[in-house]
C-alpha cells in the first residue's frame, strides 16, 4: 500500500531541508557564489529561492551570526544546521560551506603567484571589489521592509545604520568599537521599549 501523500503546507509555510546531504550542497552551492562577501547570495538563496528562511528570521539569524566570533555566514550556516538536524546538520552546513571553496582558494592562490605582477590582473581584482560591494549595499536595501516589524522602529534602525556607517566607513573606528559601542545602546533602547 503506498504511503499517504504528506500534508499541503499553507501558501506562506516555508520549506525545510529534505537532509543533511541537501544542507551540506545547497551551502556548498552558496558558498561557491560567494565571492566577496556572501551576503547578497546568502539572503537570496535561503529567503528567496529556497524559502527555507522569512525575511524578518534572516534579518534577526544575521544579526546574531554578526556578533559571534568567526565569519558571519559560516555562523548562520552553523546555526541553520543545527536547528534542523542538530550537530551533524551543523557539521554538514560547516562543511558545504569550507569544502568546496578551500579547494578554489587554493587553486587561486597558485594561479595567483604565477601572475601577481600582470597589471590585468590588479585592475580585475579592484574590479571584484566594487561589484561586492554593490551587491552588499543591494542586499541591504532588500532587508529595508524587515525592519517594519523591529521593536525600535524603522526610523530609528535607519538612524544606526548611519551612524555605523559614518563611524566605519568615514571616521575609520575599528569594528569592534562601533558594534559594541552602537549594538550596547541599540540593545538598551530596545529592551527599554520592550519593557512593561
Amino acid at each position: 500500500m503506498p504511503a499517504p501523500d504528506p500534508a499541503p503546507q499553507p501558501a506562506g509555510a516555508l520549506a525545510q531541508p529534505r537532509s543533511k546531504t541537501d544542507l551540506f550542497l545547497s551551502f556548498t552551492w552558496l558558498a561557491l557564489q560567494g565571492f566577496g562577501g556572501v551576503l547578497a547570495v546568502v539572503q537570496r538563496e535561503l529567503v528567496e529561492k529556497k524559502r527555507w528562511m522569512g525575511r524578518d528570521e534572516f534579518v534577526e539569524e544575521w544579526a546574531v551570526a554578526q556578533i559571534m566570533p568567526g565569519p558571519n555566514v559560516v555562523n548562520l550556516a552553523l546555526m541553520f544546521g543545527a536547528r534542523h538536524f542538530g550537530l551533524p546538520g551543523a557539521l554538514a552546513a560547516l562543511s558545504g560551506m569550507l569544502l568546496a571553496p578551500l579547494a578554489v582558494v587554493l587553486g587561486l592562490a597558485l594561479a595567483y603567484t604565477r601572475f601577481a605582477e600582470d597589471p590585468h590582473m590588479a585592475g580585475a581584482l579592484r574590479g571584484m571589489g566594487a561589484v561586492a560591494a554593490g551587491l552588499i549595499l543591494a542586499t541591504g536595501l532588500k532587508l529595508v521592509p524587515a525592519l517594519r516589524g523591529n521593536v525600535l522602529g524603522r526610523g530609528l534602525c535607519m538612524v544606526f545604520g548611519g551612524l555605523c556607517f559614518a563611524g566605519i566607513a568615514l571616521l575609520r573606528w575599528p569594528l569592534a568599537y562601533v558594534l559594541f559601542g552602537l549594538g550596547a545602546l541599540a540593545c538598551v533602547l530596545a529592551w527599554r521599549r520592550m519593557a512593561p
